[in-house]
Parts: C-alpha cells; structure tokens; sequence
C-alpha cells in the first residue's frame, strides 16, 4: 500500500497510461479513500511506426503537460498482454507489433520517478469494476472484457489472481464447439463466439448461408464491413438473420459462463464492451443456457451484470493499475 510519512495517505495524485493497439491515453486522478476521482485525461491514436520507445515518450511529453508540474504518487499502466507484470514488460501484444520485451516499468519510472506497475488490461479492468463499479462490495468477482477480444480479469478471495506467469485468466482460449468462429488463434473459442471480432465473423458467416438462400440480411451491406455494431442495429430493427448470430453468441456466453461460474464460484460476473452496451441481445438465451449446464446453487450465488463505469472504465483501469495493493488492502471486508 501507498503510504505518506505519518501512515496510509489521505490523498494520492495517480496518473495512468492506457496503451493500446489504436489509441492511447494519459489520465491523471486523485485516490482518496473508498473514491477515485478522474482529473484529466488526453488521448491520441497510437502510431506503430514509432519505436516504443519514442510512443512512449510522447505519452510522457502529454502526461507533462496534463500534470501541470506536479509529480504523481504512483504511475499505472493498462495495457493488452502477454506481458509480465512483476518485471514491468510488454511481451509482444498481437496488436502491438514491434513492441517485444519493452521495459515500460522502467522507463516511465526513470521518467517520474515514482512507484510504476503494469497490469494486463483485463486485470485493470476488475480492478475497476470490484471497487468503483458493478463489482463493489463483493469478494469474488471475475470480469470480462467483451471487446475486441474475449478476456478474463479474476478477484479471488478479495486479492487479484493472476497465477504462473501472469497470465491467468485468459477464458477466451477456452474452446466451446467444434467449429465456429476463430478466437485467439482456435476455432470455436470463446473468444469466437463473444467478442467483437468474433461476432463479426459470426455474422459474416451467417449472412454468407442466408444469401445462398436467398435473404439479404440488413446488416450485409456491399463494400461495408461487417461489424458488432451493425449486427445489434440490425437486431434492434428486427433483421432475423442478426437476432440469430446474437442467439447463437447468447448460447455460447451462457456455456463459458457455466463453466467460469462452476469453476470459480463467483459472487457477480461483470461483463464490459459489447454486453454493456447490448446485452438484451444475448442475456435469454445465456440464461438459458447456464441453467442447462451449471450446478443450480453456483448459478443462483453468481448475478451476471453489465459494467458499470461505462466509456471510462480504461480510464479508471489505468489508474487501478496503480494502486493493487491499496484496492487489495483496503477492502471493507
């Protein structure tokens, strides 16, 4: 935990960096009991013809200019894996090319000279949740990311998981079909199934079989990109061919979830991204499906919520990632 000469402090100015594969962010904040107040924040597009080390520094440069001259007590990092957070390393994102073994620990630490820790973003973002979010006041917790990918953020008896090597947590690696939507380099994955990426594929692949039969769906559109928001929109209009894949993505988070809800016997799983925004679309048939496949008792003990924090949950992320020893320490239980 922080602590100030006279004990825990009253007060801590935290500044974050939200890294990832098409845009960044610098957010400052100010920590303060059982509050977490964002000050400021400044994003750009992340630009990968740039060493990192050159990225990285123009972050610094915007976080200067965000601090007003003030020196922030801790400094987090969110930022997609793998990556290896005890030695302060990014390892190589899929959407990060170019950025292999970068000592960003070290080198934003040499730069403010402040207490630095990186945390995978799914990580950061139960950190979120658990305390300041959908998952406050409860001590086991799993989030999910719901986004470009599928990941899993753990909260195990009140401390964040991370297990061997830091790379708990990785759900969307879990293969739910035999076929299906390629996720995380498998198909049939969960992430295939539900994440955005996924959903798209999904969609493709079930336009693709509707206009051999001759349908149209609304969300297949000539020269445009099949996308998670355009099979909602057309889901939301009634397109029976985009209520299907969301059937069908519903089905297949209601099975992940079984087996996260046996496994780990959660008290609340807080779903982000996609779900938050759309999960009338997905929670009948996910709900059916967790009463098909988990055990009765772990099903009744687990609420399945959308994350609450919104469009600033990276934001607040990057800032928990600061502050894992405080969240963990201070907890009201």
């Amino acid at each position: 935990m922080l602590k100030t000469e006279k004990g825990v402090a009253l007060s801590l100015f935290i500044l974050g960096f939200d890294i990832g594969g098409t845009k960044c962010a610098v957010i400052t904040g100010r920590h303060a009991g059982d509050s977490l107040e964002i000050l400021g924040r400044e994003g750009c597009p992340t630009d990968l013809k740039l060493p990192p080390e050159q990225m990285l520094e123009k972050l610094c440069n915007m976080a200067e200019v965000l601090c007003g001259g003030r020196r922030p007590d801790a400094v987090g990092i969110s930022c997609g894996g793998p990556l290896d957070g005890q030695r302060g390393l990014i390892l190589s994102p899929p959407n990060l090319p170019g950025w292999d073994r970068v000592p960003v620990a070290q080198i934003l630490g040499n730069r403010w000279r402040a207490p630095v820790r990186l945390q995978n973003d799914a990580n950061a973002c139960a950190l979120a949740e658990w305390r300041f979010g959908a998952g406050k006041g409860c001590r086991h917790m799993v989030f999910l990311t719901f986004g470009t990918g599928l990941g899993a953020g753990l909260i195990l008896n009140g401390r964040l998981y991370a297990g061997a090597g830091d790379l708990a947590g990785e759900a969307g690696h879990i293969r739910l079909a035999a076929d299906g939507p390629v996720g995380f380099g498998k198909a049939g994955s969960f992430e295939g199934f539900c994440s955005g990426g996924g959903l798209a594929r999904l969609g493709t692949r079930m336009a693709e079989a509707a206009l051999s039969s001759g349908r149209r769906p609304a969300y297949w559109k000539m020269g445009e990109p099949v996308t998670a928001k355009s099979i909602a929109a057309a889901a939301h209009a009634g397109d029976p061919t985009a209520l299907e894949v969301c059937r069908v993505c519903g089905r297949q988070l209601g099975r992940g979830l079984s087996i996260l809800i046996d496994l780990l016997a959660p008290e609340r799983i807080v779903i982000g991204s996609v779900f938050a925004r759309s999960g009338d679309l997905f929670i009948s048939e996910m709900e059916r499906a967790i009463e098909a496949e988990a055990l009765p008792q772990n099903a009744a003990a687990c609420q399945i919520l959308p994350a609450a924090l919104g469009e600033q949950l990276g934001d607040y992320a990057a800032l928990c990632a600061a502050l894992l020893e405080t969240l963990e320490d201070s907890v009201p239980f």
